[in-house]
């Protein structure tokens, strides 16, 4: 399952978001390290289910009306402070924890209504691109650590005549997500001294804010964006390349919302509809939230979610299937299942995904949408519905 992480420093509403986009139950207060173990929960991106190429909807529960919901793993951990890569605060806590996480939500308080340390100020009074640098910053000098703590070792092998530096740093880095690829890929952007014994701070830490870019990917989320200056936002968007303006506590009161009944609202739509007895403040504080949504297309967390899994990792989403007229498994249900895969992927590598067995037997695939047999190196698309025949089905 995909891993995203949320990261930020304290305060800036990653607990919020945790809770609206899992609707699990978690602390949220208006103080630093409110979040003091992480919380793993499922969350999910959106897109548009191929149910609605159909006469009628899909047997999903994570269909609901042709919105398509894929589930991802969604970590919320303690926040960031000046230092955090040297264990201030609960940093090496957080750190240690991104090491799985495919991709990086970096929450910032876009209204500016929190200090560096987390500590409530007057909005306005802090500018939150400082936040941009500041989690890339600790990011890069926590792996730059990593590497530093254990160069004696690759220093140790470079004296074997088949010492290999791709090799030997993609053992070490491996721990942090980086694969073979990776390492290559950073290698060859990389000028760096022969001798492993010749370089200094700085190679290593080229090295590791290499890596970082590559397998922890950030998008900024302008949490707040309801309270922010709108400059702010402004200058957010100048200083990152992905940056989705967000009100996390919107999001939030939606959820809360639907699920008593009182609006009609799914994740993702850019408006609702009153639908239950509400209170006059009640509606008041909806039609506050309904100018956010307005404003930018929605709240934002349902989009930070879809930016990291499409549009940073860029996936994409099939659907297997055993009966490739019916778009149905082998008890009948209609698009069961939905799967997050890379963009290039081909049959086999869907059929993996599937089950290992299923790929180990795999024989060909047959593309439902089209009724026609498809080669192996055939490349799926968003959306794709695709049967996979093997000697294990």
């Amino acid at each position: 399952m995909i891993s995203v992480a949320l990261a930020g420093k304290p305060n800036a509403g990653k607990s919020t978001f945790y809770k609206a986009a899992t609707r699990a139950d978690v602390d949220v207060g208006n103080y630093p390290f409110t979040t003091i173990d992480a919380n793993r929960g499922v969350s999910h991106v959106r897109t548009r289910c191929p149910c609605l190429d159909l006469e009628s909807r899909c047997d999903s529960g994570n269909c609901r009306d042709g919105k398509r919901y894929v589930p991802i793993e969604l970590l919320d951990v303690a926040g960031l402070v000046p230092g955090a890569h040297e264990g201030k605060g609960l940093g090496n806590q957080f750190l240690d924890e991104l090491t799985n996480a495919d991709v990086i939500l970096n929450v910032v308080d876009a209204a500016g209504g929190t200090n560096a340390e987390g500590e409530p100020v007057e909005t306005g009074s802090y500018d939150p691109v400082e936040d941009v640098d500041f989690v890339e910053r600790e990011m890069d000098l926590w792996l730059a650590g990593i590497v530093d703590r254990n160069w004696e070792t690759i220093e140790r092998q470079s004296r074997s005549p088949e010492f290999d530096i791709e090799a030997a740093l993609t053992e070490l880095l491996t721990g942090v997500g980086a694969s073979e690829h990776d390492v290559a890929a950073v290698l060859r952007d990389l000028e760096y001294p022969a001798d492993p014994m010749a370089w200094d701070d700085a190679d290593r830490e080229a090295l590791a804010r290499l890596i970082r870019v590559r397998t922890k990917p950030i998008v900024v989320v302008a949490n707040k964006a309801d309270a922010a200056p709108p400059e702010n936002v402004e200058r957010l968007r100048e200083a990152a390349d992905r940056v989705v303006p967000c009100t996390a506590a919107g999001e939030l009161a939606l959820r809360e919302a639907a699920d008593a009944g009182a609006v009609a609202y799914d994740p993702g739509d850019d408006d609702f509809e009153v639908v239950g007895d509400v209170s006059e403040a009640q509606r008041k504080g909806l039609e506050r939230v309904r100018g956010v949504v307005s404003e930018w297309g929605g709240t934002g967390v349902q989009a930070a979610l879809d930016e990291a899994v499409y549009g940073v990792l860029d996936r994409i989403t099939v659907y297997p299937v055993q009966n490739e007229t019916h778009w149905s498994d082998g008890q009948g249900s209609v698009l069961p299942d939905a799967f997050l895969l890379a963009s290039g992927a081909t049959p086999p590598d869907l059929a993996f995904a599937v089950h290992s067995d299923i790929g180990e037997g795999y024989l060909h695939a047959v593309d439902a949408r089209e009724s026609r047999r498809i080669g192996e190196g055939h490349e799926l698309s968003e959306g794709d519905v695709i049967k996979i025949v093997s000697t294990a089905n």
